[in-house]
Formats: C-alpha cells, sequence, structure tokens
C-alpha cells in the first residue's frame, strides 16, 4: 500500500440504509459504542467533545468541528496519554454520508496522520470498524469486538 504526500487515509464504504439512519451512528454514544468502543462521550456541536474508550486502553479525544445532520460530520481526532504520538485534536476526521437510492455511501477522510506508522495504524483501525459500522447500522450484529482487551465486557 502507498502512502499518499500528504498523509490522507480515505476509505469508502456502502451500507443499506438511508443517510438519516446511518447519521446518529455518529453522535449517539449508544450507537457509538455498537460498532465502536466500550464507553462514549459525544457532544455533538461545534466544539463539544469527542471521546471514546476505545478498547480498554486506548481513547480517542478530540472536539467537534461541523455537524450537518444526515450528510457530514468533521471532529478532531488524537489518543489520550502523555507519550502519544498522536495527541488529541492532532488530526481530522471528515465523515460524509451521500444517498444512493436507499443506500448510503460513506466516505471517511482522516487527515493530519503525522507519519507512515501512524498511517498504516489507522487504516487498520479504520477499515476494522468502518466493517462494524457497516453491520450495526444496517441492523446486524457486529459481534464483539475482537481489538478489545479481553478483560473488558464486549459490547
Amino acid at each position: 500500500m502507498a502512502l499518499i504526500d500528504s498523509q490522507v487515509l480515505e476509505r469508502e464504504i456502502r451500507i443499506a440504509a438511508r443517510p438519516e439512519a446511518v447519521f446518529p451512528y455518529f453522535i449517539d454514544p449508544i450507537k457509538m459504542i455498537r460498532w465502536k468502543g466500550l464507553q462514549a462521550t459525544l457532544d455533538p456541536r461545534p466544539g463539544g467533545a469527542f471521546r471514546v474508550e476505545i478498547n480498554g486502553r486506548d481513547v480517542a479525544r478530540g472536539e467537534y468541528l461541523e455537524v450537518a445532520p444526515h450528510s457530514r460530520i468533521v471532529f478532531t481526532w488524537g489518543w489520550e496519554g502523555e507519550s502519544s504520538p498522536l495527541p488529541p485534536g492532532a488530526s481530522t476526521v471528515e465523515v460524509t454520508l451521500t444517498p444512493d437510492g436507499h443506500e448510503t455511501i460513506v466516505r471517511l477522510r482522516h487527515h493530519g496522520l503525522p507519519n507512515e506508522q501512524m498511517y498504516l495504524r489507522h487504516a487498520q483501525g479504520w477499515d476494522h470498524y468502518l466493517a462494524r459500522l457497516n453491520a450495526a447500522a444496517e441492523g446486524r450484529d457486529p459481534g464483539p469486538d475482537p481489538m478489545v482487551i479481553s478483560d473488558q465486557p464486549h459490547r
């Protein structure tokens, strides 16, 4: 996989659900943890908190920059911890939801990743979690998250 110069990670998936059904999975803490995380604190408004305890060890934190119902969500992203190579707010995630018949095209752009290692780690993570989003938003059970630390409860 070649790394693009601008360090922008891009992914696109198609979900068999309308944008109105997909959008809440990015702003509602209960829906968020169906596909990503053990606990979420979300305040979906510009300047509002975005914090997701991913797996019992890693916590993603940032703030919402833009929330356009059913079409676009932008939030900053980074990892809590004093030695984090990507501190909270250091990168930005843009998600657009485009209706296509009874389906939604979800486009994710994660930019500001500082190096190839961070790019590759986040590519693996987003591939994993977007597949789980697809299942949850289509009304299927994504099952236990294999990335959760084994002594944490699965949700």
